[in-house]
């Protein structure tokens, strides 16, 4: 580890070494320092003290806006009383009126209000409201669409290419120029654009400046940040969302409505019960849905013993909650019917038989039936039997897996069906399970079933254990019930996802649920969930439930006539049988409550089975007499006489309340045979009392389950422990009995700590359910600590304890509950409303019998708190924070033992001692306070009223019963030290849980409103001792995330922000200039760790976020002190109001380095605007280049700045544009920052269009290392400054280190819109002043960033837009950076995981995963198809962006000449404005910035005309290309500017030297560099510009005389030729050969001015370039390079150089035209020729470099070799050994082609065709006859094709015509009407001498000028006849030039014909057999089946006419003509070789 730990070591010395460069090198700081000493940028300074500070600048002194800028406003913090909502009409309450303590304490928490400390000014800071894309959309709304050429443009574009298909080809005049008179008669004819009217006008400079100023400042957009991306959510910790109200829990909903029931007969009532049953968990999980869905015959056989039905028990309808949704759900539908003789098999038979259709056969059967069901119904009716039942299995409903095809509810094919049966069968059973995603029933379609098929009850299987198995049992393919007969009945019910708020609904407890417009409709019920696992969710509303099972009895031994038993269940008041309470709910068309229950009755059963469950809503209050009595009937189905209906057979009860605790749980009872004696209530019957007879000898013969719903009783017993000991202490009713042992003074502090201990052992799920009172007894104990025998007994720590283990298993358990701070929702709800200090004292002990047992307690007086201690109990303050401190002079060694130190100085033990505290009984803070009403009090608190009553109240007068202190602490203070002061394991506890840091400052601030302590100051507010404390707790955890970063590494990640939100909260409570310190010293422990860890970058990550959360503040600006001057704190700062007056003040040294100091992080800086001064340290530290910069650490600190930047900009309180230069005073330094950091920003210009827009560069793949050239030579096409040769400030230096560290295109795209952001909003005057302390270099820099701003920000046009999915690169980008972090171990793996499933939802809700419109990947689907108004809007929004960018860009180029103008800097930096401007010119800008743009540019050429026509040629090359380019465009507004630009340019360049030579040269070549490259040039627009330059030549006055106008007459003329040639090259813009044949002629006309020619020879070798034809673009350039030659040759004379175009000559004969100009024609000297950068040897070096690769790219390496013969000697002179090398390098690359592809076959040089044009429809092609050169294996077909095509197009398809034949065309025979092209395939042709020459493959294929082609013909006319009529004609064609040329065809200029009589003909032919044979049988390998074909096929001119033909046709006898005796003794010696050869 030593070299890691050196390499630390070293890199801290370079921090030290680069922070100490940074203070005193830099140019700024040169000047003396003030007293500050420097401290270096990774040590924080010491702070102003702020409150100090704010005290003593008055903020009367500034009236207006910036007066909110100078202190938090005084309605800051805010006390809300939220009322809580209620869900029903009625509020959910108790009857009773007197309460016992836990229901009271209860009611409390449940009725309360909410108490928000609300910071009213929150919602502007970033933790609150996010700057998601949907605020920016807001923001721009309304936005001005700018106008863009390029979006012009491409509407054009679309247009002219539906004309371009009508246009027809014009011919070309006979002159290479356009006739020059009628091209005057149009410019003359054409109309000007409209003039500006102060062109002409001669202003002074300053007055044009601020007239301009002003221009500039009109219409500009406010906000720039409004028009960026919003800042990326994945960066903001501090995001913290607003708690969730706290609210009952409630799971998905499904709605289930029961329709209608019918049966085959209809005899008697039947009634209904739903509910849920979750089979996997064998768990009931709801309560029972009664339902009645008989018709009102049938009711009415019952109405004698329902007299009143109560409307909410006709509920048909009901809303289940499922939480848990899985695939074992159940809905179980049972039936029952009235008691009838019989048992249920009896009873159900007529149902499975009977039929109401065969009513005949059965009528007499029904009738008595029916008459049988009528007395059953009159007698019996109060009693039921179990019937029928069923199930449906839900996930065949929810899901369509089990499905059915889905039908509409209302259609006819309904599911027909019992649910789960008829689906199952039809699917086949492989599908049992179905996975949980299937199950969701919040969403799915509603379905109507129809259940047909019911099982009939059985009396032995009833239980809920029979029901799981049979339930199980139906899911199986073989289910035993599917054997069973059915009872054959109609059920429909509907089954729908619950609405969201339901009307006419009623709760569990028969509530009126909200919205409930009429009392009178029939209701819907909720049925209360009974979820299947744990629901860990507060409970908020009072409920108190009770649902009573029986289950079984077993009367098997009771003797007597007991068959038919029923179970009645009554709650029981007292023993009396009248206290029966009517609290039983009644099922269905019934009272709606009951004071007794039934169970059904199983017919002549002795030990039956129960389902039935009984519900009750139990009264609050139940004391030891309230109990459950069960009484257990024989019931008589029969009637007989004297035997009663209903026989008393046993009795049995449960007590309800015992040792203070709800019984619940289940039972087995014994039975009493006899009544209970008295007094048996408050005894189980588990206890045999004396004389009473029992069943089965006091066995336990009856089961009975008991649960509860309550939200009053816990039924948890570690819990009820802990309350009941809380209320025997509050009642003070000693002693007191619990479970086994008597609670007494003496032992009640010992159990209730031990309960408190206990409470872990609490089930976790109850203590969730009962947060809310546990944690606010806690807390009453810590801050009312009780009085026990006149002592106060301290239970602080235990209940702070308590409290840490609590909160900790909740965070623990409950991870998926938390934010992405990992705060859990529980907790931060609980604090956020429920929490408040109680203000209710506990009561005082009774005094009397009289009293009743609980009171509420007298009205009392409130006691504000002392506000100072007694002089006796001040504590020292430890000054431990401050370095001021001489006990710690010496730095502590290591921040623990600072910490040690801390809390040394204080004494450890305090929470133990009450010596000489404050707040002992009887010290100055042992307050009394009473108060009934807790709102009542809160409300005065908030009034704040004068009114309220204080006073000190002697303790002894007040309390006149048994006297009782009551001690009063304040929880914050306890809170924090108890903290201090904890155990390791307690505070491991609640360091887990660091939110609890919310509670103390919830705590805090309540209690200001409370003793109005908020108005204040703020140094008063707290004693010192809290301070202390608090300094203490936040050294400690900085201690901690310094110490343990690496180790618990998601722990320190949730730490370091809990303690940032602490500090952001302290900072709206406390000093904060003591906050400030805290923050220092948290930098100071991280610090300390910084040089050992092993991962610096997470610390800094840790630091990062920490100071993000605390920047987010929305006072941010106000902190940062942004009206405060940086003047030396020593001196009293002079009152702020001179910060506005400073602009005219910079003229005292003072002043001025204190501007200095203002642009940079110095120590003053830092100091005032402390906050601003950490952010942008850490951004400048991170962003040094050879820092640990890490990809997500340069994202975190812009970032951070950025959307801090962002919410200013939204921000409605700094709208006023004083304010904004204020905050903009924070970020100055950024401005420096990002200059340093140019070297690693992303290069813009790379990828910018703007560069290839107008000029196609020359794509140079073959060689890597020529880029450079390549790209000069672009950019000289375009005309544009050249990046290379040019002042090396301009481009971007390449530093090596550059890659490591670079920025990427988004980090650098956010830095630089935050420096814009900066530049847009400082103060002018304030940036010009330092401007003018700029050194050259850093001005240069400075303008580089401007340079790159303007790329960056350039509008790319809508087409653009619509092509980019701008997101899913920023995202790729992220995931990039997530990896680094996770490959850099800063963050864990599985903290990864948590932080992915709680994707940063803004709703903090745990099943976040399915809501996609929360999570932000959702952009990414979005974005696909975008509609067209988003996209239209996304341009507008891009449009204004980048017009705003530009402009400030503008801005600050004109402060920059602004200061030049004062200094004498000027010349060298005045450049690189230029180059900015014309930069900012070149790229696709707003017509609205170019206005101004213009406007600059005109004033800069005003003020320094010599920059450009005395120095740079290039800079006025440029401008000119800009300028024209802008005179061409189709915008009006933009012409009319460019045009006054280029009038004035001229103007001035005459005014100078009396002609305007070098503006004349320039623009004539600008544009026909425009015009060559230019596609979507327009030359109306052109054409109108040019008028409008004539009309201000005109007009101008001044000059009327001079020569001036005529010579712009001429100009403008000369341009209009071009122009004019542009028109027909633009109609030939599909034509290649006619467009190159123009281009070269327009070079022609040129040949006089180099300049120019070069210019056109460029564009020639990119429109080649463009189509792949190398040898010709390197035939252009060797033509340039040969003119460059020639000139320089006449300017100077170097050994090295060529001696102009005779030197190219071995490269191309061809070149020899360039040297046609000659000294006589024109002379180098005269202005303005040859000023262009290729006249230089630099150019011609670039210019060879070029065609040598384009040599390259074309396979001809041979020319490549003659090339660099030229070149050699330049770098042998230059002595450039690397370039000689590199040279040499490429030759042997050549020549390793050259000698691998010998035979030449490889490399295709071209096929060349001759084409004859014919008819006058041609123009000048008329009869002319060229030859094409076409790529190489080109077939006739294909040239024809293209040909034919090419001109069909044009002319019309019926037109043109291909001669098929190569003979003669006799012009008389065509058609005049069509047009007509011959085209016959020519070869190379050399005559036997050149033979000698060209010997290999390349010879024979370059320089060529010959070519021949043969024509058969004989005699009479026919193409071909017999071997003795067989003529041949050979043509010889000559062209103009040799092959390759700077163009693709050359025009024939000479033919000669050779006519071969046959025997020639037959010659040939045998020559030609007599060389294939000799070819194979030469060859190697032999080719066995070449030679066959040679041998067999010797096809001769006349088809399979062989040499024997021919020796007969010619060699039989001697000829008679002797002229053919030499062909015949040649044929002969032809054939000697051919038989040699066989």
């Amino acid at each position: 580890n030593s070299g890691l730990s050196s390499e630390r070591v070293l890199t801290v010395a370079a921090e030290v070494r680069k922070q100490v460069s940074r203070e005193y090198g830099s140019p700024q700081l040169s000047k003396k320092r003030g007293a500050h000493q420097p401290v270096p940028l990774t040590e924080v300074v010491e702070p102003v003290d702020y409150e100090e500070y704010v005290s003593s600048h008055t903020p009367g002194a500034e009236p207006g806006p910036l007066r909110q800028l100078m202190e938090f406003p005084p309605d800051d913090l805010e006390l809300l009383l939220q009322d809580r909502e209620c869900t029903t009409l009625e509020p959910p309450l108790p009857e009773e009126d007197t309460f016992d303590p836990r229901v009271r304490d209860a009611l409390g928490v449940y009725t309360d209000d909410w108490l928000i400390i609300h910071r009213k000014y929150q919602r502007y800071s970033t933790s609150h409201t996010p700057h998601n894309s949907e605020r920016q959309r807001e923001r721009q709304r309304g936005l001005v669409k700018q106008t863009f050429e390029l979006d012009e443009a491409a509407a054009t574009d679309r247009q002219d290419d539906q004309d371009d298909a009508k246009r027809q080809s014009v011919s070309l005049d006979d002159t290479p120029r356009g006739s020059w008179a009628s091209s005057i008669f149009d410019l003359k004819n054409s109309s000007p654009d409209a003039l500006l009217p102060s062109v002409l006008e001669r202003t002074a400079a300053d007055d044009m400046d601020r007239r301009n100023a002003e221009a500039r400042l009109q219409g500009r957009h406010s906000d720039l940040l409004g028009l960026f991306p919003p800042p990326d959510e994945d960066e903001a910790v501090e995001r913290c969302s607003v708690p969730e109200v706290p609210k009952e829990h409630c799971g998905q909903r499904i709605m289930v409505k029961c329709l209608s029931l019918k049966f085959e007969i209809e005899i008697e009532p039947i009634f209904g019960t739903l509910a849920l049953y979750d089979v996997k968990e064998k768990k009931k999980i709801s309560e029972d849905f009664h339902f009645d869905l008989n018709s009102d015959q049938m009711k009415g056989l019952l109405r004698l013993h329902t007299p009143h039905t109560a409307i909410s028990t006709l509920t048909r309808s009901a809303i289940f909650s499922i939480t848990y949704p899985s695939a074992d759900i159940f809905l179980v539908i049972k039936l029952e019917k009235v008691l009838q003789q019989g048992d249920i098999g009896e009873s159900c038979e007529p149902y499975m038989v009977m039929k109401e259709s065969d009513s005949s056969k059965h009528k007499e059967k029904l009738e008595k039936l029916r008459l049988q069901a009528e007395t059953s119904c009159s007698r019996l009716g109060r009693y039921r039997m179990p019937f029928a039942w069923t199930a449906i299995h839900l996930v065949n409903i929810v899901s369509s897996v089990g499905g059915l095809e889905r039908s509409d509810p209302d259609s006819d094919s309904e599911r027909k069906g019992h649910g789960t049966w008829n689906e199952r069968k039809k699917k086949g059973f492989e599908r049992m399970s179905v996975g949980e995603d299937m199950c969701n029933f919040a969403t799915f379609r509603p379905a109507t079933l129809t259940v047909t098929n019911f099982f009939k009850q059985e009396g032995d299987r009833l239980s809920d254990e029979d029901l799981y198995k049979f339930l199980a049992d139906m899911r199986r393919p073989s289910s035993v019930l599917r054997r069973l007969r059915p009872v054959t009945a109609q059920l429909k019910i509907d089954i729908s996802p619950a609405p969201d708020s339901p009307h006419y609904c009623l709760s569990p407890e028969l509530l009126h649920v909200k919205p409930y417009p009429d009392l009178r409709v029939r209701p819907t019920k909720e049925v209360l969930e009974f979820p299947a696992r744990y629901v860990y969710t507060p409970h908020t509303t009072y409920r108190n439930l009770l649902y009573i099972y029986p289950q079984s009895l077993n009367f098997s031994s009771r003797q007597g006539s007991v068959r038919n038993i029923a179970v009645k269940v009554q709650f029981m008041a007292g023993e009396d049988p009248s206290l029966a309470m009517p609290v039983i709910f009644g099922k269905s068309s019934c009272a709606e409550f009951l004071t007794e229950a039934y169970s059904p009755i199983i017919y002549h059963d002795k030990s039956p089975e129960f389902y039935e469950e009984v519900k009750m809503k139990i009264p609050a209050n139940l004391t030891d007499n309230h109990h459950l009595l069960f009484t257990f009937y024989h019931i008589s189905c029969q009637p007989k006489q004297n035997t009663p209906l209903e026989t008393p057979v046993g009795y049995t009860w449960i007590p309800l309340m015992q040792h203070g605790r709800l019984r619940t749980g289940s039972f087995s009872l014994p039975v009493s045979v006899e009544k209970p004696p008295p007094s048996y209530s408050v005894l189980t019957p588990d206890v045999q009392l004396p004389g009473m007879k029992w069943v089965d000898n006091h066995k336990q013969v009856f089961n009975v389950e008991v649960t509860a719903a309550s939200s009053v009783h816990t039924q948890d017993p570690h819990l009820d422990k802990f309350f009941t000991l809380c209320y025997v202490l509050e009642e003070y009713s000693f002693p007191f009995r619990l479970k086994d042992c008597i609670i007494s003074e003496a032992n009640v502090e010992g159990e209730l700590k031990a309960s408190m201990t206990g409470l872990r052992g609490a089930l976790l799920d109850t203590c969730v359910r009962f947060l809310h009172q546990l944690l606010s007894k806690l807390i009453l104990l810590i801050v009312h600590p009780p009085v026990i025998a006149g002592q106060i007994v301290n239970l602080g720590r235990a209940a702070f304890e308590a409290m840490s283990m609590l909160v900790n298993q909740i965070h623990k358990n409950l991870e998926g509950n938390q934010d992405q701070h990992g705060r859990n929702n529980l907790l931060a709800s609980y604090i956020h409303y429920c929490f408040h200090l109680p203000t209710a004292e506990p009561a005082m002990p009774p005094t009397g019998g009289a009293t009743p047992a609980y009171e509420l307690p007298i009205q009392y007086a409130t006691l504000s708190r002392a506000t100072a201690r007694p002089s006796t109990l001040h504590l020292a303050r430890s000054k431990s924070i401050s370095n001021s401190n001489p006990d710690l002079a010496s730095t502590p060694t290591s921040p623990d033992e600072e910490v040690q130190r801390i809390i040394g100085s204080k004494g450890i033990d305090r929470s133990h001692s009450w010596v000489n505290s404050a707040y002992a009984p009887g010290g100055s803070r042992a307050v009394l306070r009473r108060n009934p009403n807790f709102t009542c009090e809160l409300k005065q608190a908030s009034d704040r009223g004068c009114n309220r009553m204080s006073a000190f109240v002697d303790s002894a007068t007040f309390c006149s019963a048994p006297t009782r202190q009551i001690a009063k602490k304040l929880l914050h203070e306890e809170l924090a030290l108890q903290w201090v002061v904890s155990t390791s394991t307690v505070r491991e506890a609640a360091l887990q849980q660091a939110w609890m840091m919310m509670t103390v400052t919830k705590s805090m601030s309540h209690h200001l409103f409370l003793s109005s302590r908020i108005d204040l100051p703020r140094r008063q507010r707290f004693p010192d001792r809290f301070v202390d404390d608090i300094a203490a707790l936040v050294g400690a955890i900085s201690a901690d995330v310094a110490g343990r970063y690496h180790k618990d590494v998601e722990l320190v990640e949730r730490l370091n922000r809990s303690l940032a939100f602490f500090l952001n909260d302290l900072l709206s409570l406390m000093d904060r200039g003591f906050v400030f310190n805290l923050i220092r010293s948290y930098y100071k422990q991280i610090a300390n760790k910084f040089h050992t860890a092993q991962n610096p970058s997470s610390l800094t990550a840790l630091r990062m976020d920490f100071t993000r959360i605390v920047c987010s503040h929305e006072h941010y600006v106000t902190l940062n002190l942004p009206c405060s001057t940086l003047s030396p704190p020593a001196s009293p700062s002079p009152s702020t109001s001179s910060t506005t007056s400073q602009g005219s003040a910079f003229s005292s040294m003072h002043q001025d380095q204190s501007v200095a100091s203002m642009f940079e992080l110095s120590v003053p800086f830092r100091q005032q605007h402390f906050l601003s001064g950490l952010l942008l340290t850490e951004l400048s530290l991170i962003l040094e280049p050879d820092g640990e910069g890490v990809f997500f650490l340069h994202k975190k600190a812009i970032s951070a700045v950025h959307s801090l930047m962002c919410s200013h900009d939204a921000d409605p309180r700094y709208t006023d544009p004083q304010v904004r230069t204020h905050i903009a005073q924070l970020y100055l330094p950024l401005i420096p920052i990002v200059m340093d950091t140019l070297p690693q920003l992303h290069d813009f210009t790379d990828t910018s269009p703007a560069r290839g827009r107008h000029a196609p560069a020359m794509q140079d793949d073959g060689d890597p290392d020529n880029g450079t050239i390549s790209q000069s030579v672009a950019m000289a096409i375009a005309g544009s400054p050249l990046p290379h040769a040019k002042a090396p400030n301009f481009t971007m230096p390449t530093v090596t280190g550059r890659q490591c560290s670079s920025l990427s295109a988004e980090c650098s795209r956010t830095l630089l819109v935050s420096f814009l952001w900066v530049l847009k909003n400082a103060d002018a005057a304030l940036l010009e002043s330092w401007v003018s302390d700029l050194s050259v270099l850093q001005i240069n820099r400075l303008l580089d960033l401007l340079h790159l701003s303007v790329s960056c920000f350039e509008y790319k046009g809508k087409k653009a837009l619509e092509r980019i999915n701008s997101l899913t690169f920023k995202k790729s980008q992220d995931m990039k950076a997530r990896l680094e972090e996770a490959i850099l171990g800063t963050i864990g793996a599985r903290q990864e995981m948590v932080r992915r499933c709680r994707e940063r939802s803004p709703y903090g809700n745990e099943n976040v995963r399915w809501r996609k419109n929360v999570t932000h990947w959702r952009q990414n689907t979005d974005r696909v198809d975008k509609t067209k108004a988003e996209t239209e809007q996304e341009s507008v929004v891009d449009g204004n962006l980048a017009t705003e960018a530009s402009l400030v860009v503008l801005d600050t180029l004109e402060i920059i000449v602004k200061t030049v103008l004062v200094s004498e800097l000027k010349e060298s930096v005045l450049g690189g404005v230029l180059r900015v401007l014309l930069h900012s010119m070149a790229g696709s800008q707003s017509a609205l910035f170019l206005q101004h743009c213009f406007t600059t540019q005109r004033g800069l050429v005003f003020k320094f005309p010599e920059m450009l026509f005395e120095e740079d040629t290039e800079l006025c090359a440029d401008l000119c290309l800009r300028l024209l380019r802008h005179c061409s465009s189709s915008v009006g507004s933009v012409r009319s500017q460019a045009s006054a630009s280029l009038y004035l340019l001229m103007r001035q360049n005459f005014e100078i030297g009396n002609n305007f030579a070098r503006v004349k040269m320039q623009v004539t070549m600008s544009l026909s560099s425009l015009v060559g490259t230019s596609q979507n040039f327009n030359e109306e627009h052109l054409r109108r510009s040019l008028k409008t330059i004539l009309t201000y030549a005109e007009e101008d006055l001044e000059l009327r005389d001079s020569p001036f106008p005529e010579q712009v007459q001429d100009l403008v003329f000369n341009l209009h030729m071009i122009l004019t040639d542009t028109v027909k090259m633009k109609e030939h813009q599909q034509d290649p050969e006619m467009l190159i044949d123009l281009m070269y002629r327009i070079a022609k006309g040129y040949q006089n001015s180099p300049d120019l020619r070069l210019t056109w020879l460029q564009n020639m070798a990119g429109k080649h370039s463009e189509r792949g034809n190398h040898a010709e673009a390197a035939h252009c350039l060797v033509h340039s390079a040969a003119l460059v030659a020639e000139y320089l040759n006449m300017l100077e004379d170097c050994r090295y150089l060529p001696i102009g175009c005779v030197t190219f000559q071995h490269i191309s004969s061809n070149v020899l035209e360039e040297s046609a100009v000659s000294d006589d024609i024109l002379s180098p000297e005269e202005e303005g020729i040859c000023a262009g950068k290729y006249f230089s040897e630099l150019g011609l070096v670039g210019l060879l470099e070029q065609a040598a690769t384009s040599f390259h790219m074309a396979s001809m390496y041979e020319a490549i070799n003659e090339v660099y013969k030229i070149l050699l000697p330049v770098h042998e002179a230059n002595r450039d050994f690397k370039k000689l090398a590199t040279v040499h390098g490429k030759l042997q690359d050549a020549f390793n082609k050259i000698y691998n592809q010998s035979s030449g076959w490889e490399r295709m040089f071209g096929t060349y065709f001759r084409v004859g044009f014919y008819g006058c429809r041609f123009g000048d092609l008329d009869e002319q006859e060229f030859v094409y050169k076409e790529p190489s294996i080109t077939k006739l077909a294909e040239i024809s094709y293209r040909l034919e095509e090419f001109y069909a197009e044009r002319f019309g398809d019926d037109v043109v015509e291909i001669i098929k034949d190569s003979n003669h065309v006799d012009k008389n025979k065509l058609d005049p009407n069509k047009a007509y092209l011959q085209i016959t395939y020519v070869e190379p042709f050399f005559d036997t001498y050149e033979l000698k020459e060209r010997i290999t493959y390349f010879d024979k294929n370059y320089n060529l000028r010959t070519f021949m082609y043969c024509t058969p013909f004989t005699l009479d006319g026919r193409a071909h006849g017999d071997l003795h009529e067989q003529y041949k004609r050979k043509s010889i064609l000559t062209t103009s030039h040799a092959f390759p040329y700077i163009k693709t065809r050359i025009n024939v200029i000479h033919k000669e014909e050779i006519i071969l009589v046959p025997m020639e003909v037959a010659i040939e032919d045998m020559q030609k057999k007599t060389q294939e044979l000799a070819f194979a049988t030469h060859q190697e390998p032999a080719d066995a089946k070449m030679l066959q074909m040679v041998l067999q096929g010797s096809v001769g001119t006349t088809v399979n006419q062989g040499p024997l033909e021919v020796a007969q046709v010619f060699l039989s006898d001697i000829p008679d003509d002797p002229k053919l005796y030499r062909h015949h003794n040649k044929l002969r010696l032809c054939f000697k070789d051919f038989t040699k050869r066989l």
